[in-house]
């Protein structure tokens, strides 16, 4: 086990494109998402004398990043490679002398938010480009290390001054929210979209899905026995309040009687008067009374615009009987959290795609919160972008259990069919069963997919890899992100 700051060299990182499709179309906020690009991150570097390969991946959703109505997804799919390319040239440029992951993740960093500043690239998508280097990095080190995720954290390898990122840490001690053991299950948080079906009613003929996994909302609940959901919202009194009462119908006929929900606002309001409004419409109606004392929290009702308003403050302040609020899209810039429990919310959202480091900043300062304030209920919850299997579902797995998060979105197995996006020379349906066979099981069809067992997923696997997982996909067959778009890659998304 490194006892000291473990140095190492980067040769080479290559990105590599797979195109997916999702099962039906995933309708959240402004966006009707049908295909996106996979974009796989690999990393070669020289730790000790020895050439070591890490890799992680992302699927690349349009408008989740800006949320602007007013660009086509190929342009908004340009501005993610963009900042991804970017954070690639500057790792690539410091990584050429010996370095250490903290140092060189806050240099890059650093001069990511300076580079996307000239090129008006806000926070939150500059940040995707920093997070994949970052974890394609811990990924080669854990396997360097041959240890998992949880107990580099333990180390001083990878170099980090913990008292930077929240100061009521210390430098020479581990932090006492990481969770030892981590959790050997999770709780599976299913998304209920916009415009997924809640029975066969809903579904056309000509939309019906047969493909030997479970469709509409009673379905799933009855084949996975989910006991926590998390329902997009419009902002649409009416639409909503329709919207609620035909799910908490499903969910109150075919769940558990200890059922949990938390509301995705969106984005939807601009001002927090105007939530105020639509929430108590919806909290006092008759037909949701008592499906709305099952809700945990409501996630970023209010527009990033808007969102940390320091107006807020007295806001919060003149509406005591308030829903626990957390913030997600807002959480771009580094103290979006600190500042978003200063004026009143609740917490934040943890999500791989804006960081490991920022993700270790925010349960610091949900600790400190809580030691300080030990009579409010702050949140740090566990939510994603459609993570599918192997890498970034794992590796977003290992980082969950790592901050002690007991439940957590997760549905890339529902809009995404298993790991059949993946084609067979890749070895990563075989090989992800013989690494997780507590995480994936594999259908009569011969479909290896994600094993739900009353409503929980097994990690154990998880928490004894490398940063989740220890398959490694052969992607040099796929085209280079060049070779992508000159194929016509980024004209063929769809809305």
């Amino acid at each position: 086990m490194p006892a000291a700051p473990s140095p190492f060299r980067i040769n080479r990182i290559d990105l590599r494109v797979l195109p997916m499709r999702t099962r039906f179309p995933f309708r959240y906020g402004i966006a009707s998402l049908i295909a996106l690009p996979h974009l796989f991150v690999t990393v070669e570097l020289e730790v000790n004398g020895q050439t070591i390969v890490g890799r992680t991946s992302e699927g690349l959703p349009p408008k989740w990043f800006t949320k602007d109505p007013t660009t086509p997804n190929e342009l908004d799919v340009a501005s993610m490679l963009a900042v991804i390319q970017n954070a690639v040239r500057l790792a690539s440029l410091h990584g050429r002398e010996l370095v250490t992951w903290y140092p060189l993740v806050r240099q890059l960093a650093a001069e990511q938010k300076l580079w996307a500043s000239r090129h008006e690239h806000p926070p939150l998508l500059w940040n995707l480009g920093v997070s994949l280097v970052e974890r394609a990095l811990l990924d080669a080190l854990c396997r360097a290390w041959q240890l998992p995720l949880h107990e580099v954290l333990r180390t001083p390898a990878l170099g980090i001054r913990w008292s930077e990122l929240h100061p009521s840490l210390s430098d020479v001690e581990v932090p006492g929210f990481l969770a030892n053991p981590p959790p050997r299950q999770i709780a599976l948080r299913h998304t209920i979209g916009l415009a997924d079906p809640l029975t066969a009613g809903d579904v056309p003929s000509s939309e019906a899905v047969h493909d030997g996994l479970p469709h509409t909302l009673d379905d799933c609940i009855r084949a996975y026995g989910l006991r926590y959901f998390k329902i997009k919202l419009s902002g649409n009194l009416e639409t909503d309040r329709h919207r609620l009462t035909a799910v908490a119908s499903v969910i109150r006929q075919h769940a558990s009687p200890d059922f949990a929900v938390t509301l995705d606002g969106n984005e939807n309001f601009r001002d927090l008067a105007a939530f105020r409004e639509w929430f108590e419409a919806l909290n006092n109606d008759p037909e949701l009374k008592g499906f709305m004392s099952h809700v945990l929290w409501i996630e970023q009702p209010l527009h990033r615009d808007s969102a940390l308003n320091p107006d807020l403050a007295s806001a919060f302040r003149d509406w005591p009987e308030a829903p626990r609020l957390i913030i997600d899209e807002s959480d771009g810039e580094s103290g979006a959290l600190n500042t978003a429990l200063e004026l009143g919310y609740s917490g934040g959202s943890h999500k791989n795609c804006k960081g490991i480091l920022k993700g270790l900043a925010n349960a610091a300062a949900i600790h400190a919160s809580r030691l300080a304030h030990p009579d409010r209920e702050l949140i740090l919850s566990g939510e994603d972008l459609a993570n599918v299997g192997p890498i970034p579902l794992t590796q977003d797995l290992a980082m969950q259990a790592l901050l002690g998060i007991t439940h957590v979105e997760r549905n890339g197995h529902h809009y995404f069919r298993g790991l059949s996006m993946y084609p067979d020379e890749m070895g990563i349906s075989a090989a992800t069963l013989a690494a997780h066979p507590d995480l994936y099981h594999q259908l009569p069809d011969g479909l290896v997919t994600l094993q739900v067992n009353d409503g929980f997923i097994s990690i154990d696997s998880v928490n004894q890899a490398p940063f989740g997982t220890p398959v490694t996909p052969l992607v040099d067959q796929l085209p280079t992100v060049k070779e992508w778009i000159l194929q016509g890659g980024l004209t063929a998304l769809e809305s």
